[in-house]
C-alpha cells in the first residue's frame, strides 16, 4: 500500500486498485502455497471478465470476443512461464524466491513496466510461502516489504546487488512493522485505562476499532461498530480532547483520524 499509484487514470481506477491490494494483504487468496496453475493466478490477479451493463452489452462483448481469447491466451503464456521460473526456485528461501519473482514479473510482462503494484503485492504473498502459519496459528500472511523503503524494489545492477537491496529492505521492513505493533500495544493499554470511566459498548468498540486499522472515518466506525453516528463522534471527539487519536485530513469533511501512538 505505501507505493505510488502512479498508472491510475481516475480516482475509480484507483479506488478499484487499491482495494484489490487491501483484500490481497488482508488474506485473500494465498498465493503461491499448493502450486497454482495459471487459471489461479489470473483470479488472484483479479484479471476475470466483469458483467457490463446496458442493453448493448451482449453485441459488444460478441464483437471483442476473439480480442479477449486472444488476450487471455497470450496471459496464459505469460503466467505459466513465470510460474514455471517460480517452480525452478522451489528450493530457494521464500523471500529470495520473492525478490526472484519480483524481477521475473515484468520479464514475463505480466503487468505494465511502469506498474509495479501487483509484483509487489504478489512478492509479498510469495515472501512468506512455507513460513506461513498454518490452522489457526496466529502469524503474518504477507511480508512488510513496502514498509522497508523503495529500495528492496529498485530493478537496477546485477542479480546480487537486487537481493542485497530486497534482503536489506525486508529487515528493516520488518523491524518497523514490529516496532509499530509494540506501539500499537501500548497505546491500547494506556487508551483503555484513559477510557476506564466511559459507560457503555462504544468506547470499547472504538479502542479495538483503531487498534485495528491505520485509518478511521466516523461513516466507517458507524458501520463496523452498529453504534449511532451521533455517538461515534461524540466518543472520537471525547477521544481526540484526551490525546488519544488525531485527525490527519485537516478537512472539514471526509474526515479521518488515526491512533496517536
Amino acid at each position: 500500500m505505501a507505493l505510488r499509484i502512479s498508472t491510475a487514470t481516475d480516482d475509480a481506477q484507483a479506488m478499484y486498485r487499491i482495494g484489490w491490494a487491501v483484500r490481497r494483504l488482508s488474506g485473500g487468496l494465498a498465493l503461491l502455497t499448493l502450486r497454482p496453475g495459471t487459471h489461479d493466478l489470473e483470479t488472484f490477479l483479479d484479471r476475470r471478465d466483469r458483467p457490463g451493463q446496458g442493453e448493448h452489452f451482449e453485441e459488444a462483448k460478441a464483437s471483442s470476443r476473439v480480442v479477449d481469447m486472444a488476450e487471455r491466451e497470450a496471459f496464459e503464456d505469460r503466467a505459466a512461464g513465470w510460474l514455471a521460473m517460480m517452480d525452478q526456485a522451489e528450493n530457494l528461501h521464500p523471500v529470495t524466491r520473492a525478490c526472484m519473482g519480483f524481477h521475473l514479473w515484468h520479464v514475463a510482462e505480466l503487468s505494465p513496466i511502469d506498474d509495479p503494484l501487483e509484483a509487489a503485492v504478489t512478492a509479498a504473498h510469495v515472501a512468506i510461502g512455507d513460513l506461513a502459519p498454518s490452522g489457526s496459528t496466529p502469524g503474518a500472511i504477507f511480508a512488510p516489504i513496502a514498509m522497508g523503503g523503495g529500495g528492496g524494489f529498485r530493478a537496477t545492477g546485477d542479480p546480487s546487488a537486487r537481493l542485497a537491496r530486497w534482503l536489506n529492505a525486508m529487515e528493516s521492513a520488518t523491524f518497523a512493522a514490529l516496532r509499530r505493533l509494540e506501539e500499537i500495544e501500548a497505546w491500547s493499554a494506556a487508551a483503555e485505562r484513559t477510557m476506564a470511566p466511559l459507560s457503555g459498548k462504544t468506547p470499547p468498540m472504538l479502542r479495538d476499532l483503531f487498534t485495528s486499522w491505520p485509518l478511521v472515518s466516523v461513516q466507517m466506525a458507524e458501520n463496523l461498530t452498529g453504534t449511532h453516528r451521533a455517538t461515534v463522534q461524540r466518543n472520537i471527539d471525547w477521544m481526540v480532547e484526551r490525546g488519544l487519536i488525531r485527525e490527519v485530513t485537516g478537512q472539514g469533511r471526509y474526515r479521518m483520524w488515526r491512533a496517536a501512538a
